[in-house]
């Protein structure tokens, strides 16, 4: 019979190898290859004939008849939007964000408001005692809800408390990286510890119907430290963003195996903890009491909801000989240069003598490509320094050819527009005619439109 090899994780970035390295080959990362001890390769030639001792299992048809999965509300509508309605029994839930971006406090508020309703929740906190918890609590004005708490990181202590108890319907985990089995060798936060961890609660969770929420450290550079392997486990991923500085957080939705993906909650933090914005239009939206040139308003849309927020363009010449600056907040700094690229080379203007700063107003990030024809008009106006009426919206994607491409949910875009009180929307041509109150100016080409908002009025 064959030797069983041996691997090695990287407990960097999670790689495997198949022998011992000083260097890990993916990452470059020196001395962070450890053995799995959990997991031994056996080669296949070295297996018996796999169709022998196995057990079979039935097969459906898709158009089997099966109940949808029943789901918990937080008492927190922002939250359940995020959710895709809310926490399904027998769940495994990964939120992820930044330190004191208010993962902890979104999750006390939401357990403490499931154990108002008489079911049981278990907050199991890895980083903190309890008494720390109790001051949160106490801050927050949540000291008399019916929460269990407990402060632990053995996994196995963790499922056994939960079980003698009788399984709770939410069980939080802040957070999985400080977790520890005694099934595999190494310290907590490792990549062995976290895969396997991880794998012990999720199977707890599908066994007993508990729906259990993971809080995950990030990275410097945003994602979800540890595995990767991790947010495939899980049936739903949420990111808290935000800047620390700023008051209000978005919590997105990026995987979600019960629901759809894109989904925002938007929060605002205040002293009795996060509480819900209804509208988050209204929020990245600054007073408009006068146009300003290089501000234009964009209709974004983050799952279903359509959010309006406010670009804002500024552009500073330079004497000859000088190196121009290009400083983006919020939108992607190589789309910004695209979008410069097909002003300067299919509409004759010069933005290489000039600094570009472009911001999105609210701490808000854009990756919507309909937001192409709101920078361009921002861009034009600021450099023309002709202010675009505060009425007026636009979205539309820009080729490089110069040309206007429609987008998706434009009749989505346009009705939370029209309720918020805009009449005017530059768009595509293809997208030119009436809707929802909302007189629609269309362009074929970026340059039609630069020579709209260049005219004399």
């Amino acid at each position: 019979m064959a030797k069983p090899k041996k691997r090695y994780v990287c407990q960097s970035c999670g790689s495997v190898s198949s022998r011992w390295q000083g260097q890990c080959p993916d990452c470059s990362e020196w001395n962070s290859l450890v053995e799995d001890a959990g997991a031994v390769v056996t080669p296949f030639s070295a297996r018996h004939n796999l169709r022998s001792g196995g057990r079979p299992f039935e097969l459906v048809g898709l158009d089997s008849e099966l109940a949808l999965p029943e789901r918990m509300s937080t008492g927190i509508q922002e939250l359940d939007r995020a959710l895709g309605g809310g926490l399904v029994a027998g769940s495994a839930t990964l939120i992820g964000g930044d330190p004191g971006i208010g993962k902890s406090t979104l999750l006390l508020q939401a357990a403490a408001r499931i154990a108002a309703r008489g079911l049981a929740v278990a907050y199991i906190s890895g980083e903190e005692a309890t008494d720390q918890v109790r001051l949160r609590a106490r801050r927050l004005g949540l000291g008399r809800a019916p929460v269990q708490l407990a402060a632990a990181t053995s996994v196995r202590d963790i499922l056994t408390t939960l079980s003698d108890a009788g399984a709770p319907a939410l069980v939080v985990i802040d957070s999985i990286q400080t977790m520890h089995s005694d099934l595999i060798e190494g310290a907590p936060g490792t990549v062995s510890q976290v895969r396997a961890s991880a794998g012990e609660l999720i199977r707890f969770a599908k066994e007993t119907g508990s729906a259990i929420v993971l809080v995950g450290h990030v990275t410097k550079d945003g994602t979800i430290a540890g595995p990767r392997v991790l947010e495939h486990m899980v049936d739903t991923v949420l990111s808290f963003e935000g800047e620390r500085s700023h008051q209000y957080r978005i919590l997105r939705a990026i995987k979600n195996r019960f629901g759809g993906t894109d989904e925002i909650g938007v929060f605002a933090m205040a002293e009795e903890g996060l509480s819900e914005v209804g509208n988050p239009s209204a929020l990245f939206l600054t007073h408009r009491g006068e146009a300003v040139s290089g501000a234009v308003v964009f209709p974004a849309l983050e799952g279903t909801r359509p959010v309006l927020v406010e670009i804002q363009a500024l552009t500073v010449r330079l004497a000859s000989g000088a190196t121009p600056r290009r400083a983006v907040v919020g939108w992607d700094s190589g789309r910004l240069a695209m979008i410069l690229a097909v002003l300067e080379a299919r509409c004759g203007l010069s933005f290489s003598t000039a600094e570009v700063y472009l911001n999105v107003a609210g701490g808000y990030r854009l990756s919507d490509p309909a937001a192409d024809l709101a920078v361009a008009a921002a861009l034009v106006s600021a450099l023309s320094e002709r202010a675009i009426p505060a009425e007026t919206i636009a979205f539309g994607e820009v080729a490089l050819s110069g040309e206007l491409r429609p987008v998706a949910h434009g009749a989505l875009r346009l009705k939370e527009a029209a309720k918020l009180g805009f009449e005017r929307a530059l768009v595509p041509a293809s997208l030119a005619a009436g809707k929802d109150g909302v007189q629609l100016v269309g362009f074929k080409t970026l340059g039609e439109l630069v020579d709209h908002l260049l005219e004399r009025r």
